[in-house]
């Protein structure tokens, strides 16, 4: 008997599928709405989001302006984002938004939303507009909803990309003074693009790292400058030393810091001779 249950089993199952393909078919084919609707939300209950969407796709035109339409929007865009197609979920949430502002469902959508953008978001060294755009709705809805059940993740989220835009900022900045080795016009690119990430960025994790890189890029850029020039940067480069050793005394950076200082203050010490001797 359970030899001949282990049998039917698998047929069974095949018969079920067979049929809820069949119903599908014959359903997605009718030209009737409601039939459409009542398989669109059991497949969706189901979790056939990739049948559950097709079916949503089909009849949501026809329930604009209608008490369902609401339920209808919603479902279609979530079934988007189930499926991982976030430019469209993005797209539909902010429709379904837009179209009913006083939804119960309206916090819920504008932060899967907001998500849909943060999915969509790139590794930081690539093109960050992506990123853009899904900090700005993440801020929205941080702004918008404050006592949502989703705050604290769209809080955790907006911080993810704001540190991989820290990380893109910050390794520009350094690929800058990484050229200035061979090539010393890389050098004022690299200290302004540091003192953007600076200003930019106060709280970054990156802090120490780009006041270090800072100093060096200006010391080498001082160092390396016509001499009537040269006195002015080289006390730049030091009020930069100065600097990166008032935020963190102890520096990781501090032996390697203090071997470039006394370069820079081994020339200074030469003008001070001049003017002494003059």
């Amino acid at each position: 008997m359970l030899f001949k249950m282990r049998l039917l089993a698998p047929i069974l199952l095949l018969a079920l599928v067979f049929q809820s393909c069949s119903e599908y078919q014959k359903v997605l084919k009718n030209e009737e709405v409601k039939p459409k609707y009542d398989l669109a939300q059991k497949f969706y209950e189901q979790g056939d989001m990739k049948r559950a969407n097709r079916l949503f796709e089909q009849i949501a035109p026809k329930y604009v302006g209608k008490p369902q339409g609401e339920r209808v929007m919603f479902f279609l865009a979530d079934t988007y984002f189930q499926r991982k197609d976030y430019n469209m979920a993005g797209y539909q949430f902010e429709r379904f938004v837009k179209s009913y502002p006083k939804s119960d469902k309206v916090a819920e959508a504008s932060f899967l939303g907001a998500k849909s953008y943060f999915m969509l978001s790139p590794s930081y060294s690539l093109d960050q507009t992506d990123t853009d755009k899904a900090l700005a709705k993440l801020q929205l809805f941080i702004n918008t909803y404050p006592d949502s059940e989703y705050f604290a993740e769209a809080n955790a989220m907006a911080k993810e990309l704001t540190t991989k835009k820290e990380h893109k900022a910050y390794e520009i900045a350094k690929q800058f003074n990484k050229l200035g080795q061979f090539d010393y016009s890389f050098l004022t690119p690299a200290v302004a693009a540091f003192d953007n990430f600076i200003s930019d960025f106060p709280g970054s994790i990156y802090r120490e790292d780009a006041l270090f890189y800072r100093f060096e890029s200006a010391s080498r850029f001082a160092l390396n400058s016509f001499r009537r020039l040269q006195e002015e940067r080289l006390r730049d480069a030091v009020a930069d030393y100065n600097a990166l050793k008032k935020h963190f005394p102890d520096t990781k950076y501090g032996e390697e810091a203090d071997k470039i200082l006394e370069k820079v203050n081994s020339e200074l010490k030469g003008f001070s001779q001049e003017k002494e001797a003059k």
